[in-house]
């Protein structure tokens, strides 16, 4: 028997139909907000389906070393998307915890998502949209865009996400430059871009789209010297993670016009507050960490993530999508004791 436990967000229903057909395994939903129901469902479970949102979950709640201390019973941490934003690694490498995610699930949405942005900001559509819902003291004119169609593109980031927003770029014969330290030119180039450094990227691109991960290497990339370094006029999008932007840094690109326009579906804080400045600055479209949440993301995701832990516990699989990989060995011997007491 093994129990998987997870806190009360929304849930597509594919998750708990899948798992429901395995007598053996046991799911229960938390409220996330009730202490004493989260502590005693984490510390009697085997596996913790845990959302990637960081501010959808109470910090005590986050996969850190004093949860894994209080519950010590744990084998796994499943991530309901790509990201991990709630767990420390490093504290699952320690725990002996083995941390899987589902990356690639929401990546077309995410993908559809920046290019729709992109057309947004540069044709000027949310603005115009905004003006004519207060006045009518405009002319057309006032909204003159731009179109994209040969511009120059430049992505940081030419994973899931990046590689696909490569393609759909290709459709409106955009230059595409890509920035990605993980892949060598020729990975670069067969993803359909153009490998450059990250400095020749900012010089270069009339767009400039985030889809890396969040982490100690791109936090803050994106800072007062990066703006600076990117031309006159160009566009920035983010629907990757906060943080990997340095928010006072690009309203101050924006306020100089050194930035024309930017939109963002990731903020320090999610969401962000009604006041923030860059919410309320007129070149600025913002979305609430959407760009990946559709119907058929969301279906996607449930279903890769259940059928991954079924595969683990049910069927002894090596999962597919491992974050640590080096703590598979310990686990899958302990999966392999608790399935011969159940």
């Amino acid at each position: 028997m093994f129990r998987i436990a997870r806190a009360n967000l929304w849930h597509h229903t594919a998750f708990a139909e899948k798992i429901s057909a395995f007598s053996n395994l046991i799911l229960e939903t938390f409220d996330r907000n009730d202490a004493q129901h989260a502590w005693s469902a984490l510390e009697n479970a085997d596996i913790y389906q845990i959302t990637s949102a960081r501010d959808e979950l109470p910090l005590p709640l986050h996969a850190s070393s004093d949860l894994f201390e209080r519950c010590p019973h744990l084998l796994c941490v499943s991530t309901g998307g790509a990201g991990f934003d709630t767990v420390d690694v490093q504290a699952c490498n320690r725990a002996g915890v083995l941390l899987v995610h589902q990356a690639g699930s929401n990546a077309q949405s995410v993908a559809e998502a920046a290019m729709g942005l992109m057309i947004d900001l540069t044709h000027r559509l949310t603005q115009c949209d905004r003006r004519m819902r207060l006045d009518r003291d405009f002319v057309r004119e006032d909204f003159m865009g731009q179109e994209i169609t040969g511009a120059t593109l430049g992505i940081v980031g030419l994973g899931h996400v990046g590689r696909r927003v490569a393609r759909l770029a290709a459709a409106f014969e955009m230059k595409v430059l890509a920035f990605d330290p993980l892949l060598t030119a020729q990975e670069i180039q067969s993803r359909g871009a153009n490998s450059v450094t990250f400095a020749e990227l900012l010089k270069q691109s009339d767009i400039v789209t985030v889809h890396c991960p969040r982490d100690a290497t791109t936090m803050g990339l994106f800072g007062t010297e990066a703006f600076q370094a990117m031309k006159q006029g160009a566009y920035f999008l983010n629907t990757a993670r906060g943080g990997i932007h340095r928010q006072e840094a690009l309203l101050a690109a924006l306020d100089r016009g050194q930035i024309a326009g930017a939109g963002l579906d990731v903020w320090d804080v999610e969401p962000p507050a009604l006041n923030d400045p860059l919410l309320q600055h007129p070149r600025v479209i913002g979305t609430y960490h959407c760009a990946g949440v559709t119907e058929h993301s969301r279906r996607r995701m449930a279903q890769w993530a259940a059928d991954q832990l079924i595969g683990m516990l049910v069927r002894g699989e090596t999962p597919p999508r491992m974050v640590n990989p080096e703590a598979w060995s310990s686990v899958k011997v302990k999966i392999l004791e608790r399935a011969k007491s159940s």
